[in-house]
């Protein structure tokens, strides 16, 4: 059986069975899971666990967005507003080149050009008409002058951006979140967040899909949600993957409260809760991609994570910072693999795209058969001599 069952469970067994057989379970029945789950783990399979090894490259920390829970977005005039110039963008990933990264990680605030006159301006004196035309260039310049991989976080964009996109980088992402709405109501975590819509998300998670676009996405763990509300997230995503196959991971993202935010007094999930969630996705999701969780926001030993079904501890980074996250630091790598070897687990290295999307044809521009080709074995992952711990 899949998971320990101790008993009594009142019926928890026979839903779970349910669950092996591939069927899937009312959202009622899943609720009933996850409260299995804050009391028991999953006894899963040891396998291979997965990172990126990258650069973090935060094009603009200028948003149109006001997350409740946000410090990295900044106002034009906040002295720590910042956008990055061509050769700050080259220089980082050359910087990244020499500590053995192959990952250039762009993420960006949420179309600020419609906000902020001033950038707007400031993009038309570069030759650009909108933020996203940037980064298209920066991306297609780290693709010229450096060996890195460009995977871009550019919050919610159209088909036809992605489309242009897809020609300069391997992989995309950008967070579901949540899919309820009443999160965007005054008070709430997404109030003034007009691209954090659920349905703007779903439609660019489709989109990326019919781009055969390698794709990552996720939850947010804690911001006011019901457990209810995540099932009906993830029972989103799975709906999404079973129709493209295109999301390589699905991210669960526990909140973190930071001064100088909205959410700054707002609870953060407990260790408990957390880690049922992220049962219940493998329950909901393992068979069809990767779960993920930040690996630098854990408040437990990370082994636990794995115990409960994360496969992938997502992109850590020799030498920036994680800029959404500034005040939690990455794990040491040599470290964690060690711990997760001593446990019976192989940790490896990947690209930014996941071993099935190399492997398969269309997934991946042709731009970069060159360099997958270099860093890559038969099996899809980083092979000596450049795999880097």
């Amino acid at each position: 059986m899949l998971f320990e069952v101790v008993p009594p469970v009142s019926g928890v067994e026979e839903i779970l069975f349910k669950a092996g057989e591939g069927r899937i379970l009312s959202v009622d029945e899943y609720v009933q899971v996850y409260d299995f789950f804050t009391r028991h783990r999953p006894n899963l399979d040891k396998s291979t666990i997965t990172y990126s090894r990258k650069v973090f490259i935060p094009l603009t920390n200028l948003c149109r967005d006001s997350c409740g829970y946000c410090v990295f977005a900044k106002k034009p005039w906040d002295t720590r507003a910042k956008t990055y110039t061509l050769d700050e963008v080259i220089s980082i990933a050359r910087i990244g080149e020499k500590l053995g990264c192959k990952e250039a990680l762009f993420s960006l605030g949420d179309k600020p050009e419609l906000a902020y006159p001033e950038f707007s301006e400031y993009l038309s004196r570069l030759g650009f008409r909108s933020t996203v035309e940037y980064l298209i260039h920066a991306c297609d310049k780290v693709n010229t002058l450096t060996s890195l991989i460009p995977h871009v976080n550019p919050g919610t964009l159209s088909w036809s951006q992605m489309k242009e996109m897809k020609n300069v980088c391997a992989s995309m992402g950008v967070m579901l979140e949540n899919v309820s709405e009443r999160l965007m109501e005054k008070g709430m975590a997404h109030e003034n967040c007009p691209d954090k819509h659920p349905k703007a998300r779903i439609a660019m998670i489709k989109a990326a899909g019919s781009l055969k676009i390698p794709f990552t996405t996720g939850i947010l763990v804690g911001i006011g949600e019901t457990v209810r509300e995540r099932v009906e997230s993830l029972l989103a995503l799975r709906t999404i993957q079973l129709e493209f196959g295109h999301i390589q991971e699905v991210i669960i993202q526990n909140f973190r409260p930071k001064m100088d935010t909205r959410m700054s007094n707002f609870p953060e999930p407990q260790a408990e809760d957390f880690l049922a969630t992220i049962s219940l996705a493998h329950l909901i999701l393992g068979g069809l991609t990767t779960i993920q969780a930040p690996p630098n926001l854990a408040r437990v030993p990370l082994i636990e994570y794995v115990e409960r079904g994360v496969r992938d501890f997502g992109g850590i980074s020799p030498l920036t910072v994680d800029y959404i996250n500034p005040e939690a630091p990455w794990p040491h790598l040599r470290s964690l693999k060690g711990e997760l070897e001593r446990m019976g687990y192989s940790f490896r290295e990947r690209l930014c795209v996941y071993p099935r999307y190399i492997k398969e044809a269309g997934w991946v521009s042709r731009v970069f058969d060159e360099k997958i080709k270099e860093y890559v074995g038969d099996d899809g992952l980083v092979r000596p001599p450049w795999e880097a711990f």
